[in-house]
């Protein structure tokens, strides 16, 4: 069994908290085809990113706004076999509503969206895609993640599925969880612990230090 101790956790939301993927792989596999992509490229580069940034980078001439504007309107629409992971109820019950936050690459309409939907705990500060100009890999909404919660970056663990999320942790001076939910485990090596799953994570929270166990 491992152990680490820090005084705040921060979670990606889809892949970690939620699976979204059934809705995620929807919208965006119709959103290729219909402008002339391989879904399957357009799906993996998706995952784990602004969908601004994605559009930008799959589909420079086009307006990246007003795609935007469409895919969360899709988005927000399509949330057929969207399910909590496993786990991840009880983690967050277990936390201290203060310590913890979602630092997720989409929308904050769409972040309370899924939330909601999973029946999971809306944080009163989120770190949406709306709050920040550059987007996983880049530090910046981790760091700004650490900043809601009034902690140092160092003093902070993230939870994530996805490469971009994982650099993200890197690059901002956080130890890291990886969960293979969307990626297999060999593209998650900058986890500082990689689990099988979110369930084998343990939360203990005493006097203002959070110990993660696994």
């Amino acid at each position: 069994m491992g152990h680490i101790t820090c005084r705040g956790v921060l979670f990606d939301l889809d892949g970690v908290l939620v699976d979204s993927t059934p809705c995620v792989t929807r919208v965006w596999h119709a959103w290729a085809v219909e402008h002339g992509y391989d879904p399957g490229e357009v799906v993996k580069i998706a995952h784990g990113r602004r969908a601004i940034e994605t559009v930008q980078l799959v589909a420079p001439h086009l307006d990246s706004a007003a795609e935007l504007k469409e895919l969360e309107r899709r988005e927000l629409a399509d949330t057929d076999g969207l399910t909590v992971i496993d786990g991840a109820a009880e983690l967050l019950a277990a936390l201290p509503p203060d310590r913890w936050t979602v630092v997720t690459s989409g929308t904050r309409a769409l972040a309370t969206k899924r939330l909601q939907v999973g029946g999971l705990a809306v944080p009163a500060k989120l770190v949406s895609a709306d709050d920040v100009t550059l987007g996983k890999p880049n530090p910046a909404p981790y760091l700004k993640g650490a900043e809601l919660l009034g902690l140092s970056p160092q003093d902070c663990v993230v939870v994530e599925d996805a490469p971009s999320g994982l650099k993200a942790a890197v690059a901002a001076g956080m130890q890291s969880f990886g969960v293979p939910t969307t990626y297999p485990p060999d593209e998650l090596r900058e986890a500082t612990v990689l689990l099988r799953s979110l369930a084998q994570l343990r939360v203990k929270a005493q006097n203002g230090v959070i110990h993660l166990e696994w």
